[in-house]
């Protein structure tokens, strides 16, 4: 681009090796998500954690016939969040590369492809289906709920189901569907697979009720396996913009027509619609180039670029529905699937994100904020396909400035804190996996792990890395050890999910990015460990620490790579290769040694403050932190009991009460927050 925006955030930047592993296939025809999970296919519940288009579904075909022919279940159940998702389950030759027999759903038990509504028709053919000897049906999540509660969990009995994209559901006791899996894990009849890329939901809520997470096994395939195995796509980027006045006038400025890209427009009630959505479509056709008409055939704009080109624009956002589904057809067209230029832009609302397959797509341009985490993450997903001559893929979330009123100022807050918190979670799920270890002197090197220049040193806390699974190995004195195979377990599973819980917090964000009195201990103990006690409520105190600990060096770690990675570049151009490998490694050799303290000691939101310093106005930073400021209370009993325990701890450890005298800021908090807990229990605030 010849133009950068001035309000630019320097992009996150990961790097891959593009070593084709992702995508070459065993002698069964798996690719290695694939064959990891079906080494897992005798579990009765089975939870697969893996981006787009590492091939799911694929995955779940060769489990789902193992479990009908070798396992005794009646009939496959799957099921899917919208009708589109349904064509991803159709027939599949699977002995032609290998495997021992084929996928067939009959079009008929398809009720994605059948008319009527979720709650009539397709129910009654979803009975049809439990009473017949057919062995596959495929549905949406709608239909299978209405479904349970008109035949009951006992009708499903013996059955496998199979359930997409698994963030949708929610322990929320207000989720039809979570409540039904909970009562079908309860009666213990069934096998359930829960697949998704994404294993947290926008809401924060948990997705599954500890007791019944506690009995999945989990498969879990990592963007950075995913990506880092391609053979196309060596880069991706991500990263938020500010602007002011109306985006499409400044649109240009971030989008690249030479790019294959999707731009989804601000939802109508959000501050950055116009609330003419049409209008707005129109607007970015026009800032590209001169309209030259609608093709016939696929309802595509064609637009003339100044520069000569034609480009090929699909508008999914137009209400009339007779001109948006020629549209929609002419994208799904598998003819075109390996046209690169069958279409150059798609404009879109709320279209073309879960499960939506363009392989081309290598720019995702988001105009505001999205309603959830879980919807940026599906979003970025679109652009993670690998597909010939494609190097480099990148995410722009454009968010609005706040303006001068305080209405506006205040959602501005929450939209600003809601990317910081995305971009985040983002540069957490793309990095390479944490595996850490409390440093020994017994400790030795794993072999497959590379340590660096100098090798492995039993002096120092060391960190290895293994380039072909992508995997950290971290020495950290003083780390907690899990005891229990489930706190081990989230340890090596679940640390992002624990860290979008964290990075979700209001609170937390708020006080991170904008309390200077902050002592980062109440963020990275306090509230983390706040955090963990709710998630994970039947773990012991040791475990519920260990699982704090982990999750806290995992996000500190991923945020002080980033700095070193992004320093020295002075053009906020992110360095690339290996930079965040060696950002780690960098981090843990320049301190004098790496301790869980030291760790504590770091607030997790410091850089993502100074890049925001970099990139907003001064005015309107002054504007958010005042915001901000404005709403900070005092101590609250919760916050008061939580730093009590904490100063118990310290008691423990150094056989003396924290000083609220103490030069240690950390030390002086504990012991304001132990004597307002002793304040806070002679008044009766507390149960």
């Amino acid at each position: 681009m010849t133009e950068i925006f001035k309000n630019a955030v320097p992009s996150v930047s990961v790097s891959y090796a593009r070593n084709g592993s992702s995508s070459k296939a065993n002698a069964l025809g798996m690719r290695p998500m694939q064959e990891r999970a079906y080494e897992r296919r005798g579990e009765q519940y089975l939870l697969i954690k893996s981006p787009p288009a590492s091939g799911k579904s694929r995955a779940l075909m060769f489990i789902a016939l193992d479990k009908l022919h070798n396992q005794g279940l009646r009939q496959a159940i799957i099921v899917v969040p919208e009708k589109s998702i349904g064509s991803s389950f159709c027939d599949e030759p699977l002995s032609k590369f290998g495997f021992w027999t084929d996928w067939c759903v009959e079009p008929k038990w398809n009720l994605c492809n059948a008319p009527g509504s979720d709650n009539g028709g397709k129910v009654k053919s979803l009975g049809a289906f439990l009473e017949s000897n057919d062995q596959v049906l495929v549905c949406t999540h709608a239909t299978f709920r209405f479904a349970v509660d008109h035949f009951g969990v006992e009708a499903f009995d013996g059955r496998l189901i199979a359930v997409d994209e698994f963030h949708h559901v929610s322990a929320n006791p207000d989720n039809k569907l979570g409540l039904h899996l909970g009562q079908f894990i309860a009666r213990d009849r069934v096998h359930i697979i829960a697949m998704t890329g994404s294993y947290f939901r926008g809401d924060a809520e948990a997705v599954l009720a500890p007791q019944d997470e506690s009995k999945f096994d989990t498969v879990t395939y990592t963007y950075y396996e995913q990506l880092n195995g391609y053979e196309y796509l060596k880069q991706l980027d991500i990263g938020y913009f500010f602007y002011s006045g109306s985006y499409a006038d400044d649109i240009l400025k971030v989008l690249d027509p030479a790019e294959k890209t999707i731009i989804h427009i601000p939802n109508v009630n959000s501050r950055e619609s116009t609330k003419d959505k049409i209008r707005e479509v129109e607007h970015i056709i026009e800032e590209l180039g001169e309209w030259q008409g609608t093709d016939p055939a696929t309802g595509f704009q064609l637009v003339m670029t100044p520069n000569g080109r034609l480009l090929r624009i699909a508008d999914l956002v137009d209400d009339d529905s007779a001109k948006r589904d020629v549209v929609a057809a002419a994208l799904k067209d598998p003819a075109q699937k390996n046209n690169r230029d069958h279409v150059d832009i798609i404009v879109a609302l709320g279209m073309a994100k879960e499960g939506f397959d363009w392989i081309w797509c290598e720019h995702a341009l988001t105009v505001g904020y999205r309603s959830s985490l879980t919807e940026i993450v599906q979003i970025i997903g679109r652009a993670t396909r690998d597909a010939p001559g494609k190097t480099r893929a990148r995410f722009t979330n454009l968010i609005a400035e706040p303006d001068a009123s305080e209405q506006a100022v205040t959602e501005a807050v929450n939209d600003t804190l809601k990317a910081i918190a995305a971009s985040l979670l983002m540069e957490q799920v793309l990095a390479p996996r944490f595996e850490f270890k409390p440093k020994h002197p017994t400790n030795e090197p794993a072999p497959g792990f590379d340590y660096g220049d100098g090798g492995y040193d039993p002096d120092k806390c060391n960190v290895g890395f293994n380039h072909d699974t992508g995997q950290f190995q971290i020495e950290i004195k003083g780390l907690s050890e899990p005891k229990s195979d489930e706190a081990a377990r989230i340890c090596r599973e679940d640390l992002n999910e624990v860290i979008a819980t964290f990075v979700q917090d209001k609170t937390t964000i708020e006080r991170g990015l904008f309390d200077e009195e902050l002592v980062p201990e109440e963020l990275t103990q306090v509230r983390m460990g706040k955090i963990i006690k709710e998630r994970y409520p039947d773990l012991d105190e040791e475990d519920q620490e260990a699982v704090r600990q982990h999750a806290i060096a995992a996000l500190n770690l991923t945020q002080q790579a980033k700095q070193l990675a992004l320093g020295g570049q002075g053009n906020g151009e992110p360095a690339v290769n290996t930079a965040l490998i060696d950002g780690v490694r960098k981090f843990a050799m320049d301190v004098r040694e790496l301790d869980i303290d030291l760790i504590d000691r770091i607030n997790p939101f410091s850089e993502a403050y100074a890049i925001l310093a970099k990139t907003m106005s001064e005015e309107s930073l002054k504007q958010v932190a005042a915001a901000i400021a404005a709403k900070r209370t005092g101590l609250t009993p919760d916050e008061a009991k939580e730093l009590a325990v904490r100063a118990v701890k310290f008691k423990k450890e150094r056989g003396r009460l924290p000083s609220i005298s103490s030069t240690d800021a950390w030390e002086k908090r504990m012991a304001e927050g132990a004597a307002a807990f002793v304040r806070f229990k002679d008044e009766g605030r507390y149960d």
